[in-house]
Protein backbone atom coordinates (compact mmCIF):
# COMPACT_ATOMS: atom_id res chain seq x y z
CA UNK A 1 0.00 0.00 0.00
CA UNK A 2 1.54 3.16 -0.50
CA UNK A 3 0.76 6.30 1.50
CA UNK A 4 0.32 9.74 0.70
CA UNK A 5 3.62 11.12 -0.17
CA UNK A 6 2.94 15.20 -0.35
CA UNK A 7 1.86 15.11 3.10
CA UNK A 8 4.10 15.17 6.55
CA UNK A 9 3.53 12.52 8.99
CA UNK A 10 5.73 14.35 11.79
CA UNK A 11 7.96 17.24 12.70
CA UNK A 12 10.94 16.90 14.40
CA UNK A 13 13.85 19.54 15.50
CA UNK A 14 16.77 18.14 16.90
CA UNK A 15 19.58 20.96 18.02
CA UNK A 16 23.38 20.65 16.19
CA UNK A 17 26.03 19.37 18.43
CA UNK A 18 29.48 21.21 18.12
CA UNK A 19 30.31 17.05 17.61
CA UNK A 20 27.90 16.64 14.22
CA UNK A 21 30.95 18.95 11.85
CA UNK A 22 33.93 17.81 10.13
CA UNK A 23 37.21 19.74 10.18
CA UNK A 24 35.44 21.56 6.93
CA UNK A 25 32.87 22.77 8.57
CA UNK A 26 29.83 20.65 7.20
CA UNK A 27 27.92 18.08 8.94
CA UNK A 28 29.49 15.03 8.64
CA UNK A 29 27.43 12.24 6.80
CA UNK A 30 26.84 10.01 8.88
CA UNK A 31 25.70 12.16 11.87
CA UNK A 32 22.50 12.45 9.33
CA UNK A 33 21.54 9.05 10.16
CA UNK A 34 21.80 9.75 13.66
CA UNK A 35 19.59 12.21 13.47
CA UNK A 36 17.20 10.61 10.97
CA UNK A 37 17.22 7.94 13.64
CA UNK A 38 16.50 10.78 16.94
CA UNK A 39 13.77 11.67 15.03
CA UNK A 40 11.96 8.52 13.78
CA UNK A 41 12.42 7.76 17.54
CA UNK A 42 10.36 10.59 18.59
CA UNK A 43 7.71 10.07 16.06
CA UNK A 44 7.34 6.54 17.21
CA UNK A 45 7.33 7.74 20.99
CA UNK A 46 4.83 10.59 20.15
CA UNK A 47 2.36 8.56 17.98
CA UNK A 48 2.74 4.72 19.50
CA UNK A 49 4.46 4.91 22.97
CA UNK A 50 2.46 7.85 23.86
CA UNK A 51 -1.02 6.25 23.03
CA UNK A 52 0.40 2.83 25.13
CA UNK A 53 0.98 0.79 22.07
CA UNK A 54 4.47 -1.57 22.14
CA UNK A 55 5.28 -0.99 18.24
CA UNK A 56 9.16 -2.56 17.90
CA UNK A 57 10.69 -2.39 14.79
CA UNK A 58 13.92 -2.88 13.22
CA UNK A 59 15.90 -1.43 10.33
CA UNK A 60 15.67 -3.21 7.65
CA UNK A 61 17.40 -0.73 5.00
CA UNK A 62 18.46 2.87 4.98
CA UNK A 63 19.76 4.98 2.27
CA UNK A 64 20.93 8.71 2.34
CA UNK A 65 20.93 10.86 -0.55
CA UNK A 66 23.30 14.69 0.02
CA UNK A 67 22.21 17.52 -1.04
CA UNK A 68 23.54 19.99 0.24
CA UNK A 69 25.87 20.78 3.38
CA UNK A 70 24.59 22.37 6.35
CA UNK A 71 26.91 24.82 7.77
CA UNK A 72 28.04 25.55 11.00
CA UNK A 73 25.30 28.43 11.53
CA UNK A 74 22.46 26.11 11.64
CA UNK A 75 22.06 25.22 15.10
CA UNK A 76 18.87 22.75 14.67
CA UNK A 77 17.78 20.62 11.86
CA UNK A 78 14.13 20.31 11.27
CA UNK A 79 13.26 16.94 10.65
CA UNK A 80 9.98 16.22 8.19
CA UNK A 81 8.76 12.49 8.23
CA UNK A 82 6.32 10.74 5.85
CA UNK A 83 5.29 7.38 5.74
CA UNK A 84 5.75 6.66 2.06
CA UNK A 85 4.60 3.04 1.62
CA UNK A 86 3.11 0.35 3.91
CA UNK A 87 3.42 -3.36 3.59
CA UNK A 88 2.42 -6.20 5.64
CA UNK A 89 5.61 -6.55 7.81
CA UNK A 90 7.19 -3.54 6.54
CA UNK A 91 7.14 -0.15 5.90
CA UNK A 92 8.63 2.76 4.55
CA UNK A 93 9.75 6.15 6.25
CA UNK A 94 11.32 9.38 3.56
CA UNK A 95 12.76 11.83 6.47
CA UNK A 96 13.32 15.55 4.76
CA UNK A 97 16.48 17.31 7.05
CA UNK A 98 16.11 20.95 6.54
CA UNK A 99 18.76 23.86 7.65
CA UNK A 100 18.33 27.05 8.93
CA UNK A 101 17.04 28.26 5.40
CA UNK A 102 14.33 25.70 5.21
CA UNK A 103 16.34 23.99 2.48
CA UNK A 104 16.78 19.73 2.29
CA UNK A 105 20.17 18.85 2.80
CA UNK A 106 19.31 15.11 2.95
CA UNK A 107 16.98 12.82 2.22
CA UNK A 108 16.94 9.72 4.18
CA UNK A 109 14.72 6.67 3.19
CA UNK A 110 14.15 3.86 5.58
CA UNK A 111 12.67 0.50 5.83
CA UNK A 112 11.32 -1.06 9.19
CA UNK A 113 10.25 -4.04 9.91
CA UNK A 114 7.47 -5.04 12.65
CA UNK A 115 8.98 -7.13 15.36
CA UNK A 116 7.54 -9.84 17.66
CA UNK A 117 9.50 -8.91 20.47
CA UNK A 118 8.55 -12.35 22.25
CA UNK A 119 9.96 -14.34 19.13
CA UNK A 120 12.64 -11.24 17.31
CA UNK A 121 10.83 -12.63 14.43
CA UNK A 122 8.56 -10.08 11.59
CA UNK A 123 5.03 -9.75 12.22
CA UNK A 124 2.37 -8.39 10.32
CA UNK A 125 1.44 -4.66 11.31
CA UNK A 126 -2.03 -4.23 12.16
CA UNK A 127 -4.98 -2.06 11.19
CA UNK A 128 -4.24 0.32 14.46
CA UNK A 129 -0.98 0.69 13.26
CA UNK A 130 -1.86 1.34 9.32
CA UNK A 131 -4.04 4.25 10.81
CA UNK A 132 -1.34 5.69 12.53
CA UNK A 133 1.27 5.37 9.66
CA UNK A 134 -1.54 6.56 7.42
CA UNK A 135 -3.04 9.60 9.91
CA UNK A 136 -6.17 8.44 9.11
CA UNK A 137 -6.14 7.06 13.32
CA UNK A 138 -4.94 10.79 14.56
CA UNK A 139 -6.56 11.13 17.87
Amino acid sequence: MSADQNSTLHETIVPVRWSDFDRYGHIMNANYIEVAQEARLKFAEDEFTAKGLDFAVFVRHIDADFLRPVQPDTTELLIETQVVEIGNTSFTTRQEIKDRQGRVACVVECVQVAIDLSTERPRSITQREVKILTRAGSE
